[in-house]
């Protein structure tokens, strides 16, 4: 069975929701949808509803072929947190704006289904990084793009003592400072001047954010290092947020980062290009003197 998955769902989403669901059935594959979601089509009378599973337990979603996330990256980045650890790929269908993660375009639709059926795809493994606080054995969180720690007000900046396996690297005077995995490069990190890494050169990236020393540059790193943080502001708390969710802490903290022994698995079809990702989504190489021109792909001679 193929699950789908989604934050919500709308009339916006229900073309392509019913598109997907008759290419897998004219297939010949199960087809179930996370139960929030079911209910939404069921309420709003979709026709589709009646033809697939609902979907309500993260084991029922752990047993699938595979998680099928419609949404954008921020989705993807939810729906893989439901299997992360388990062998259930995780495919991205891109309903939101940029579309890094969730890569499929709606009107790629039928060549995706066509591919995933055939097994015309590889599987990547994304590495996810869990962030401890003050000692603690359990992790207060993980992540598949980025940890960043931040100030909580309009407060001096952040002093961030910062070590790499127990090796001081320096102190960081800035608003902020970023540690993004290689999937995460082109996220939060890039914003704020990161450098865009290839999602298979398991690295993490250390970027500050505004910070006072301007010789300061953002710094790659092995993604098997440990990075322990000790944190100080003038303001009584700091916030750690890992994909957007947030955690507040007290001021004086220390933290330790550092790859988790579990990871997510991405499916890429056959048509799949980072580079050629790049190039559509962020006008990577597009010549601003002729704007009217695409991005050629020349080939090798």
């Amino acid at each position: 069975m193929f699950t789908l998955f989604s934050r919500h769902f709308d009339f916006q989403s229900a073309e392509t929701y019913g598109h997907l669901i008759q290419s897998l059935l004219a297939a010949g594959a199960r087809v179930g949808v996370w139960a929030d979601v079911y209910d939404q089509m069921v309420n709003a009378n979709f026709r589709e509803a009646d033809r697939v599973e609902r979907v309500a337990t993260i084991d029922a979603v752990r047993a699938s072929s595979a998680l099928l996330s419609v949404g954008g990256d921020g989705t993807f980045l939810a729906a893989a947190k439901m299997v992360m650890g388990s062998d259930v790929p995780v495919l991205g269908i891109n309903r939101g704006r940029l579309g890094f993660l969730s890569d499929v375009a709606p009107d790629q639709l039928q060549q995706a289904v066509s591919d995933l059926i055939e097994g015309k795809y590889r599987t990547t493994d994304v590495t996810v990084i869990n962030m401890y606080a003050d000692g603690t054995r359990d992790p207060i969180g993980f992540a598949i793009n980025e940890f960043a720690i931040s100030k909580c007000d309009n407060s001096s900046m952040l002093t961030l003592d910062t070590y790499v396996d127990g090796d001081y690297l320096t102190t960081f005077w800035a608003d902020g400072l970023i540690v993004a995995t290689s999937t995460g490069s082109t996220a939060y990190s890039l914003s704020v001047g990161g450098p865009i890494v290839a999602p298979t050169s398991n690295s993490l990236i250390l970027t500050p954010v505004a910070p006072h020393n301007l010789s300061i540059r953002p710094l790659v790193l092995p993604d098997n290092v440990v990075i322990n943080i000790i944190v100080d502001g003038r303001g009584p708390n700091v916030m750690a947020s890992f994909d957007g969710q947030t955690h507040l802490m007290p001021n004086g903290g220390r933290l330790r980062i550092a790859k988790a022994n579990i990871g997510v698995k991405r499916i890429q079809l056959a048509s799949y290009s980072f580079f050629r990702t790049l190039r559509e989504k962020l006008l990577w190489g597009a010549d601003a003197r002729n704007p009217q021109a695409k991005l050629r792909e020349p080939g090798l001679s």
